[in-house]
């Protein structure tokens, strides 16, 4: 029977017309026509449009620590659905563009603070003075690929366009080194490591110290990200700053200079190896980081061209990439048949099925557990210590934002501390699933859209307002 009083044909028009399908459609006007409906886009909205949201049932309670009396209740009974919906937080965008949004400003403002100084991130503005650099390593040639060189043309003979799909993949499938691909990408966490012990030893051999008193005068601090290139090889971007003895806080010593640390940069990456045994009729080897290695100074105040906004702005667009760029799934593979159901390139294919012909003989590296990774394990952005804040502690200004808003609606102390001790909080919560209908997510889609657009539109009126003060 139809779910719609109206010619099938009909149906199936306005459903394209959204870019959707009929059941969709029909979940799409449930849940706009459910008791509730306004509360729920509420709550959507105040994930940002999550794509994925955790659901969550249970109650809290303020009651007054002296009397009992409470002084605010709430309860996910009279929510839609009887849930409360709160934001998944992944940093994917193919997973969740609206989550993934706000971890790449987080990410921003993270790289921003210590290329700038941010006296709310506890990173002075005096770091501008320190030698910063924005270095870039790359793995090395597992065999020709299809590309666009400066000549114009491809090996293959042919002039690729900038989207072209063939563009990362092997000339010669068959020659290709897919399991040194795949062994470089799960390693390339101890490459890293290695590269950062490598650079400060090269930075004590140029200054004319030992390591222990170069730890005395000088620290080397860094934020790094991955990105994986097209022929899925991942490498490294990362912005590597020269700071006085107590961090950020104080100035480097006088021979810590950009050319100096750019030197040392290309001198450890060319240092740096790893070994790979042989097991189970494969042979041994050693990884090392590819002979690309790009190191750009970091302008201040428009001195250079690379700006400290385009740094950080570079930085935080790929922390919310992974694999997927090549072709991928965002999402782990259970068995390799189900490599016959995907729509893979032969490329990523090929460097899937490699995975899993290593696994068996190196299993403390768990290649089959990261191949939709194309073996890699690492973190896509990590950092230093005293390179800047955190993102816990950017994630926890933005809650208790949330949290004094609203205690301020509810009458209550915006003090979240609650130093008098007036208040007292008792809550449960139980997790109740994740996710989104098919209607849900078309209509949490658009939600988001909206969102975008408004936000898009404040920052180009923002814009508007500094250029008239250029010209007043």
């Amino acid at each position: 029977m139809s779910l719609f009083p109206v010619p099938p044909e009909v149906v199936a028009g306005v459903a394209a017309s959204l870019g959707t399908d009929p059941l969709t459609l029909a979940d799409l006007l449930r849940v706009a026509n459910s008791p509730g409906f306004d509360r729920w886009q509420e709550q959507v909205r105040r994930t940002g449009g999550c794509s994925h949201p955790i659901r969550l049932t249970g109650q809290t309670v303020t009651r007054d620590a002296a009397t009992g009396d409470v002084l605010y209740s709430y309860s996910t009974e009279t929510e839609p659905g009887g849930m409360l919906r709160v934001a998944c937080g992944n940093r994917r965008a193919s997973r969740c563009p609206a989550c993934a949004w706000t971890y790449a400003g987080d990410t921003y403002h993270l790289i921003r603070a210590g290329i700038t100084g941010d006296e709310r991130k506890d990173v002075p503005a005096t770091v501008r003075d320190h030698p910063r650099v924005f270095a870039t390593l790359t793995a090395p040639s597992f065999g020709p690929v299809h590309n666009r060189p400066d000549t114009g043309r491809c090996r293959c003979g042919t002039q690729h366009t900038e989207d072209d799909p063939v563009l990362g993949t092997a000339l010669d499938p068959e020659r290709y080194d897919y399991a040194g691909a795949v062994l470089w990408n799960n390693f390339a966490g101890d490459l890293w490591r290695r590269f950062t012990i490598y650079l400060r030893r090269e930075i004590a051999a140029r200054a004319g110290l030992t390591q222990s008193a170069l730890r005395e005068v000088c620290k080397v601090a860094f934020g790094k990200v991955a990105e994986f290139q097209k022929r899925g090889s991942v490498h490294f971007h990362a912005v590597v700053r020269l700071d006085g003895p107590d961090g950020p806080d104080t100035p480097p010593p006088a021979w810590a200079t950009i050319a100096l640390l750019d030197d040392a940069i290309r001198a450890a990456a060319a240092r740096v190896s790893v070994p790979v045994p042989a097991s189970a009729g494969h042979p041994a080897r050693t990884l090392r980081w590819g002979s690309q290695v790009d190191v750009q100074a970091i302008g201040a105040l428009g001195r250079e061209e690379l700006t400290e906004q385009a740094v950080a702005s570079y930085v935080a667009k790929y922390a919310t990439k992974a694999a997927e760029t090549t072709g991928t799934i965002d999402r782990r593979i259970g068995e390799p048949a189900e490599l016959d159901k995907l729509p893979l390139p032969d490329h990523t294919r090929r460097l899937i099925e490699a995975c899993w012909v290593l696994d068996d003989a190196y299993p403390d590296r768990l290649l089959w557990r990261w191949a939709h990774m194309l073996g890699f394990r690492g973190h896509f952005s990590t950092k230093s210590r005293r390179y800047s804040t955190t993102l816990g502690a950017l994630r926890q200004v933005r809650a208790d934002y949330r949290a004094r808003q609203e205690r301020r609606e509810r009458g209550l102390s915006e003090d979240l501390d609650d130093t008098e001790g007036s208040t007292l909080v008792l809550a449960h919560w139980t997790y109740a699933g994740q996710g989104h209908t098919p209607g849900e997510s078309w209509l949490a889609a658009s939600i988001a859209r909206d969102l975008r657009l408004n936000r898009d539109t404040a920052r180009e009126a923002l814009a508007d307002l500094d250029d008239m003060e250029v010209w007043a």
